[in-house]
């Protein structure tokens, strides 16, 4: 008896020590695996609304949107903005091939055919990149702009505009200007 028992033991032993080495196994592979910092949400046909003291303020028309776990969100395929005065008339709009949003900073980074137009004057500013701060509700790069206001146009390096874009600044105007006789 002691026989059968003793090698039932050394049997449950090196079963016990196999099933030890495959576990170790599986989790070291697990504690290797690269960590996932792709989107945990991505969603399509995005229409937006955010509102400030119960009126709607902006809002938000994308194609695609992904959100990720940081707060962070990311338009790939665009992104259309509609700036909103208290009475509900847009005031100026702004549309970009794609966005990034770092929740941390709040800041929106617009690259890509980046188009600011206010409704109202029908100024236009061209850029590739823009970077657009909620907080301070002001857009501001350091890349070439070109802004069009009526028969006349304006380039240079740098902006600073209000959001709704009806006060602008170009850090370093360029070109050609013509003044009228006084």
């Amino acid at each position: 008896m002691t026989f059968v028992h003793d090698r039932f033991f050394v049997w449950a032993i090196v079963c016990l020590l196999a099933c030890m080495g495959i576990s170790c196994e599986d989790k070291k592979d697990i504690l290797n695996q690269e960590v996932y910092e792709g989107p945990t949400i991505s969603m399509d046909s995005i229409f937006t609304k955010m509102s400030d003291s119960a009126r709607v303020r902006v809002i938000l028309k994308a194609p695609k949107q992904n959100n990720f776990e940081t707060g962070d969100r990311e338009w790939t395929k665009g992104l259309y903005l509609e700036y909103l005065d208290k009475d509900g008339t847009i005031l100026s709009t702004f549309k970009a091939d794609y966005v990034y949003y770092t929740s941390q900073d709040d800041l929106y980074k617009a690259e890509g055919n980046v188009v600011v137009t206010n409704s109202d004057t029908g100024d236009e500013l061209n850029t590739e990149e823009l970077f657009w701060d909620p907080s301070k509700e002001e857009f501001f790069t350091e890349r070439f702009v070109t802004i069009q206001e009526g028969d006349n146009i304006h380039t240079g390096e740098g902006l600073t505009a209000d959001q709704d874009f009806s006060n602008y600044k170009i850090h370093k105007p360029q070109g050609t200007m013509f003044l009228d006789d006084l």
